[in-house]
């Protein structure tokens, strides 16, 4: 019998939801045992760290304990493992797909540091700031994209933007970020009716 994968997991992160998205494509959902970690900025978990030294998530333990992170690493792996494939072989379609997965995954970057920032007790405006403009142009480089988005498969690149868009709504959602790119927002509510993006919904819990 195969043993299960063994994910660090939470419900609330972006690129968890990432993982749990491909696995949901490539039919591996069932060989995934999710394990509940916690992975705060300031508290590293000494638990974690026995199979990924940087404390982060998500982190894929294999069969024979070794260990995989960061989230596209793991979603590569589970590309090679299951049904299908997330990850274009060559051609513009693989340097589409891989530009608009760093786009998506820089920008769930920036907006999970813009939230720590906002939530200090004395943010510093001019990183705010920052974060904003950055916030702003990245949807406004997406919108402008979104007829080829229509075109495209679904990739690792389209499962990060949805990844993204998805934060938003649970982090920022005072943002209005619909009325900011509209055209996107009309394909991320196709997108959004996939069964993989309806089960991997974050949640607080």
């Amino acid at each position: 019998m195969t043993q299960p994968l063994t994910l660090h997991w939470s419900p609330r992160s972006p690129y968890v939801r990432k993982v749990m998205v491909c696995a949901h494509e490539l039919g591996l959902v069932d060989r995934i045992r999710t394990v509940r970690s916690v992975a705060a900025m300031l508290k590293p978990n000494a638990a974690l760290m026995e199979d990924n030294p940087l404390s982060k998530i998500p982190t894929l333990v294999l069969e024979d304990g070794s260990a995989l992170f960061d989230s596209v690493v793991i979603c590569e792996y589970l590309n090679d493992l299951g049904q299908g494939s997330l990850f274009p072989a060559g051609g513009d379609a693989k340097w589409q797909a891989l530009r608009w997965h760093a786009l998506a995954d820089g920008f769930l970057d920036t907006l999970i540091l813009w939230r720590n920032e906002r939530e200090r007790a004395q943010p510093l405006q001019p990183l705010m700031d920052a974060f904003g403009i950055k916030a702003a142009s990245v949807l406004a480089q997406m919108d402008r994209e979104v007829a080829a988005l229509e075109k495209a498969p679904f990739t690792i690149g389209t499962v990060t933007i949805a990844c993204a868009l998805g934060y938003l709504d649970f982090r920022y959602a005072d943002y209005g970020w619909r009325e900011k790119a509209p055209a996107l927002a009309r394909w991320f509510a196709v997108v959004a009716t996939r069964p993989s993006i309806q089960a991997t919904v974050a949640v607080d819990g």
